[in-house]
């Protein structure tokens, strides 16, 4: 088969690698226009523009590819991509992560299929590992589903399972759904070509979104549980990073572990930062033990480092 890859992070570059490792033919990739990264603001390419410029496949960046874009530009750019779709030779587009809408007009011309990292139908939207995690799911997984109009409402394809683990963070399960959906699309194209794949509908109850990631959401309010928070933490490691204020001190709290044992004290009172307890501080319900916390400008600390240079008892996280 010839496959159309539309993909932009580093979870969909992996998806793309396993395409090309497989002998699938990519006649072109389309990805996200490269963006101010860093300290200097240099542009960047995508993760998946890298593979493929590094790999030899033709790449289209176009800002939209919505020809009814009320930005002339965008319009503009929606239309060439739309003309370069027609005239190139495939057979299926595979989407992960692209970020951009795909129009009925795109997934009219050949079939589209996505890789998903949630149980559809629960969260589907942009963010469904952060908000597994958060929500305090016990599993999750990858879905294979072939794209319509409506947002991850498709028919699924394949779909495969795996738990979260209690120390599970959003960069450790980014990577095994990852590897779980690049091996499963390969599965799913080859099926694709012999004609037995079959596409089965969404159960229609059990629908979730996965809302956009805020940065206001990392900023813990420690009236919640220490469940609630140590999910959270583990949510947003590594975007946007949890973190809390001590005399007005943002501190990003990047570990923690999950102490049931309650405590009279105020929330947010850190209760011990000594070597032999670690850095423990009350929550509304429990307490958390923090394990790994970075100052502004500083790096990231495991607790015995960083109380050395920052002296937390007696202080008030809020």
């Amino acid at each position: 088969m010839k496959v159309v890859f539309a993909g932009t992070p580093e979870f969909a570059a992996v998806a793309l690698k396993a395409l090309h490792e497989a002998g699938f033919e990519i006649p072109l990739v389309l990805t996200q226009p490269d963006r101010p990264a860093g300290r200097g603001l240099q542009l960047q390419p995508s993760a998946v523009k890298q593979f493929a410029v590094a790999h030899g496949i033709p790449v289209a960046q176009p800002l939209s590819l919505r020809m009814d874009a009320k930005d002339p530009q965008r319009a503009q750019e929606a239309k060439q991509a739309h003309e370069l779709l027609l005239a190139t030779d495939y057979d299926a587009m595979v989407v992960a992560a692209y970020g951009l809408i795909l129009p009925r007009s795109t997934l009219d011309i050949k079939p589209c299929i996505n890789i998903h990292g949630s149980l559809l139908p629960r969260w589907r939207g942009a963010a469904p590992i952060h908000r597994a995690i958060e929500a305090g799911d016990a599993e999750t997984g990858v879905t294979i589903m072939q794209m319509e109009e409506g947002l991850d409402t498709g028919p699924m394809l394949l779909i495969e399972r795996t738990p979260i683990g209690p120390h599970d963070t959003t960069a450790v399960l980014h990577d095994r759904l990852a590897a779980m959906g690049a091996q499963m699309v390969v599965k799913v194209l080859h099926k694709m070509a012999q004609g037995i794949v079959e596409a089965v509908p969404q159960p229609e109850h059990g629908v979730t979104y996965a809302a956009k990631i805020a940065k206001e959401e990392a900023a813990l309010d420690f009236n919640q549980s220490a469940r609630e928070l140590h999910r959270k933490i583990r949510a947003f490691n590594p975007f946007p990073g949890a973190h809390g204020s001590i005399d007005g001190t943002v501190i990003k709290l990047w570990g923690a572990e999950l102490l049931e044992a309650g405590s009279n004290a105020a929330p947010g009172q850190v209760l011990a930062a000594d070597a032999q307890h670690g850095i423990v501080v009350a929550c509304g319900s429990g307490a958390l033990r923090l394990t790994a916390l970075q100052k502004p400008g500083g790096k990231r600390l495991p607790a015995a480092e960083f109380i050395k240079g920052f002296a937390l008892e007696g202080l008030r996280f809020t």
